[in-house]
């Protein structure tokens, strides 16, 4: 099987004109992202993660796929409405807004303020806009200020309990290499070393290899609902941004490390009974908080193919390449839906899915085709190489 052409088909000829032909809101700027199977509107609020993913998402085709002037019109109408619409008097951003900007959420979430920024300064590298430019700076300065309090005022913890929690860091790993333009040299290696060192120094645990949500502040472990949590995806998905930083500093031990912490999760994660990865897990096997935890979902797959992709790109390990088969497999017969387009983002337990919506509150245009850009140009490299074989 020839994957590389295989994801680059997936990605420019089912994935890319879904959300092309049903999520543009060109009366009022931004996307609707509540798309039915068919990709019919079913909710017109914007929300501002999925606006921000949206138009990094067509900003990227654009830099680096072929400058379409209609994927730099989509992006340019993303950005255009974040700004606008999005963002408070002190450069917060909302969560939510309706579908003509007027904001509904306020700005709690750093998040929001992270795929904000990413769309910034990749549309401005397309369009050579220098005030997105100096926005997608002043956007990452912002949430810097507030990494040891991204929630500020609307915090709900008493601060009887201090934790930490692995999200932040995870994406600033891969934030900064997204604003690597925007930003000095000293910067980007600061904040790479401060994720790098929070990522698999504090969050992985030594004994178990396993990457915990929520730690105690000098990392210790926090036998609690939150402390015991793990997430799978997440801990996979840190891992091929540590590949990237791995490989961009020609770092093979860090390389080397975080291959093995994602065979660990996989291990430790994939259901034997009916396939697929869990959602939510309690590293003690207590009961999870969350009722939703073996669901599989469509993000935690799609990032779990992007990190083995690239972990065989580094390797060739025949361990790695036993699990891509095995996810790719799963994945691809359980979540694509070859009759709409796109994949359905939520199935139960046995794989069967529980929602046939193609987008909501949280599944956008991002996951889907960011991990077919990764694994066609992956398996580029791949098939490139006389020393890797499948």
């Amino acid at each position: 099987m020839n994957y590389s052409q295989y994801y680059k088909n997936k990605l420019l000829k089912d994935v890319i004109p879904f959300w092309e032909q049903h999520s543009v809101d060109y009366k009022n700027g931004g996307y609707y992202t509540c798309l039915s199977k068919n990709g019919g509107v079913y909710d017109t609020d914007k929300f501002t993660w999925l606006q921000g993913r949206q138009a990094w998402m067509f900003a990227v085709l654009y830099n680096n796929v072929e400058h379409k002037e209609i994927w730099l019109d989509i992006a340019e109408n993303g950005v255009d409405f974040l700004r606008d619409h999005a963002m408070d008097a002190n450069g917060n951003f909302y969560f939510a807004t309706t579908q003509d900007g007027r904001p509904l959420v306020q700005p709690y979430n750093i998040f929001s303020d992270c795929f904000a920024a990413m769309a910034f300064a990749q549309y401005a590298k397309a369009s050579k806009d220098e005030d997105y430019k100096e926005l997608a700076r002043n956007t990452y300065l912002n949430i810097l200020k507030k990494k040891d309090g991204p929630k500020g005022k609307y915090e709900k913890r008493t601060g009887v309990r201090p934790l930490k929690g692995f999200s932040l860091p995870m994406i600033l790993s891969n934030l900064v290499l997204e604003l690597e333009d925007v930003l000095s040299q000293k910067e980007v290696e600061e904040t790479i070393d401060f994720s790098v060192n929070e990522v698999m120094n504090v969050f992985l645990q030594k004994d178990s290899g396993l990457i915990h949500e929520n730690v105690n502040p000098d990392g210790s472990f926090s036998d609690n609902f939150e402390g015991r949590l793990l997430n799978p995806g997440h801990g996979i998905e840190a891992m091929w941004f540590m590949i990237d930083i791995g490989s961009r500093k020609n770092d093979v031990g860090l390389i080397n490390k975080a291959v093995k912490t994602i065979l660990t999760i996989l291990e430790y994660s994939w259901d034997k009974v009916f396939g697929g990865i869990y959602y939510f897990m309690d590293v003690k096997g207590c009961p999870p908080q969350q009722l939703e935890w073996d669901q599989k979902l469509w993000w935690v797959h799609l990032e779990t193919l992007v990190a083995l992709a690239k972990a065989f790109e580094h390797t060739g390990d025949r361990k790695v390449w036993e699990w891509y088969e095995k996810v790719h497999s799963y994945a691809w017969s359980h979540f694509a839906d070859p009759d709409n387009g796109e994949w359905f983002g939520y199935l139960n337990r046995e794989g069967k899915p529980l929602l046939t919506l193609k987008g909501g509150k949280w599944k956008g245009c991002f996951h889907v085709p960011r991990a077919m850009y990764q694994c066609w140009k992956t398996f580029e490299k791949i098939e490139e190489s006389a020393n890797l074989k499948f």
